[in-house]
């Protein structure tokens, strides 16, 4: 009996030696230690993915006294590292078949787990299923907006009735930046209808908005918001409806004449005084579609609300063969640019419009930054001009070479997996570890085909039907721990949430069906990436000292100050007929758009 009872001691004091490993060093729930040390008990080593297994040791104390994952440490520091002057290139952001149970499975889970809920197939049924879930929700949405809503901005879902500007508190811009009294939920989802085939909703929308909504508001709203939630879907419907395939069915409305641009037009002339007396080219963030630009406004901006402009004005620009608006959104983007800091390349992400200083000096791929790295590429897919690859190419070394850490691979080496991070534009040092939802958009110009993403998909798709789902429409979740919603179901949800979500499972979509012909703006708009959009006549209108036109005849650079003359509607009484603009619209644009569409 003696000797089971010393056996039985021995085997109770090594599990508690093991346990007391387990928390101290880093094994079992942190407490403030980073370091992993080598030491093995016979506890199982984790298996890198795709790989061998690696060892249970991992980072240990960098000089100076850092410590912790190495995505926690600064470039360059570390035994292992060299120093990151000279920029380098990772390994190609596609990262294939993801071991998701090393990746994802914690501490308190196992990799089987998650391998086999992430990375297995997805039935085609299933597709369906989800496919159809996701309709089913917009149908949901979009039928209580109508019903309870319009012709107000928004819809509130808990308590079935719409919401328009808070006139009574102008400082509330959460609500004011974004609604300007011009139904705006409405002209977010016309070209959702579309992708969803609904053609007759969708020539019902269209007449509405053309019948109903007008930009001659008292309305002081974000030039961003208003530009890619409006403006970008009066573009993107408008071509849905031009179009001579019509992949999506028959999306044509008869009589139509070109209504959705012209009040794609007024909208962005409503817009052109955010452009005027700004010392930098950078615009203001903030005009009233009626009187202009606000004698309080605020002369610091974003650099992703200032610098994303580029795809709807230039769309707008070349559909009317009027330089302007791409002019100044394009000259936005160039100031920003120029910006930039000499030793890292990188932007901040708050500016001041009038000296050209940042104001925020954190760089990073979420709120503030996310879609000025988004059109850069997306500017150069629609129009083919050479600069924009290039200044995508250089900040998406400079993202790889400051923001990103972790081993090269995605998958496979030693190391913790990537990660991207918040740091200091001008050191490259680290700021911050946290992540927005907004970040999102990087992995959408890395395209994976990893089904790990049609599961993701399916569980988002099945929360939102659980946590926020109401009497009418579907809440914005406020906080994500607790579940409690907030009375708003944003234009976005219809525009892009359920637009997604849908298209990542119909997989028989025209969209998926037609290659590359088609691009999303950064609300989630769909336009097609035609020949005719990189054909610009007045392509040495951009350059700085002016040059030639086709014909010989020499044009120039405009300055700010004659934007009131190019545009001078920008000061004229706001009517919705020719003379609001100023060329003859008939004998002009209509021939070029005629031309350019092909409605001949």
């Amino acid at each position: 009996m003696q000797w089971r009872a010393l056996v039985l001691g021995l085997v109770l004091l090594r599990l508690g030696l093991h346990g007391v490993l387990w928390l101290v060093f880093g094994l079992g729930p942190s407490m403030g230690f980073y370091q992993r040390f080598p030491l093995s008990f016979g506890f199982q080593r984790l298996r890198s993915p795709d790989g061998p297994a690696s060892p249970a040791s991992g980072p240990v104390g960098r000089p100076g006294g850092l410590s912790g994952p190495s995505w926690l440490q600064p470039p360059g520091t570390g035994a292992t590292q060299s120093p990151r002057k000279v920029p380098r290139r990772p390994e190609p952001g596609v990262c294939g078949p993801a071991h998701w149970g090393y990746v994802l499975g914690g501490r308190d889970r196992g990799p089987d787990e998650y391998e086999k809920r992430y990375s297995g197939a997805f039935p085609p049924q299933l597709r369906a299923q989800m496919r159809d879930l996701a309709r089913g929700m917009f149908v949901f949405g979009y039928d209580n907006y109508m019903a309870h809503a319009f012709p107000q901005d928004e819809l509130n879902p808990i308590h079935c009735r719409g919401r328009g500007p808070d006139r009574g508190d102008p400082s509330n811009l959460n609500i004011n930046d974004v609604l300007g009294n011009y139904s705006l939920t409405l002209v977010d989802a016309l070209d959702t209808l579309a992708v969803m085939g609904n053609s007759s909703e969708f020539q019902k929308a269209v007449k509405l908005v053309i019948n109903t909504v007008s930009f001659d508001k008292d309305s002081t709203v974000q030039v961003f918001e208003a530009t890619i939630r409006v403006l970008g879907s009066l573009l993107s419907a408008h071509r849905i409806i031009t179009d001579s395939k019509q992949p999506f069915g028959d999306m044509t409305i008869k009589d139509y004449d070109n209504e959705l641009l012209y009040m794609a037009h007024d909208l962005a002339v409503r817009l052109l005084p955010a452009f005027e007396n700004t010392k930098t080219g950078i615009p203001y963030p903030r005009v009233n579609l009626k009187t202009g630009v606000p004698p309080d406004t605020n002369n610091e901006t974003c650099t992703a609300g200032a610098g994303s402009l580029l795809v709807e004005f230039g769309i707008l620009s070349r559909l009317l063969g009027d330089s302007t608006f791409e002019w100044v959104a394009r000259r936005a983007v160039k100031a920003l640019w120029n910006l930039r800091s000499n030793d890292t390349g990188l932007l901040g992400n708050v500016v001041n419009i009038q000296t050209g200083h940042w104001v925020g000096k954190q760089s990073g791929l979420g709120a503030g930054l996310d879609s000025f790295y988004e059109y850069l590429l997306k500017s150069y897919i629609l129009f083919g001009e050479k600069e924009d690859l290039e200044m995508f190419n250089a900040a998406y070394q400079s993202i790889q070479n400051y923001l990103r850490r972790g081993r090269e691979a995605c998958n496979e080496g030693e190391g913790d997996p990537p990660l991207y991070v918040n740091v200091n534009m001008f050191s490259g040092q680290l700021m911050n570890t946290w992540i927005d939802s907004l970040q999102a958009f990087f992995p959408g110009l890395q395209a994976t085909k990893n089904p790990f993403y049609l599961h993701v998909g399916m569980d988002i798709l099945q929360s939102l039907e659980k946590y926020t789902k109401v009497k009418c429409g579907y809440a914005t979740l406020h906080h994500v721990i607790d579940k409690s919603t907030e009375d708003r179901m944003e234009s976005f949800f219809l525009s892009e949430t359920c637009k997604y979500l849908y298209l990542l499972f119909d997989e028989d979509n025209p969209v998926h069906k037609s290659g590359t012909r088609y691009m999303f703006t950064t609300e989630g708009h769909i336009v097609s990436v035609d020949e005719h959009l990189r054909e610009l006549p007045w392509k040495e209108f951009f350059s700085e000292e002016g040059g030639q036109d086709q014909g010989g005849k020499s044009v120039h650079r405009p300055k700010p100050h004659e934007l009131k003359v190019i545009n001078s509607s920008s000061n004229c009484n706001r009517v919705p007929d020719e003379r609001r603009y100023s060329l003859p619209l008939k004998s002009i644009y209509m021939r070029q758009i005629d031309q350019m569409v092909g409605l001949i």
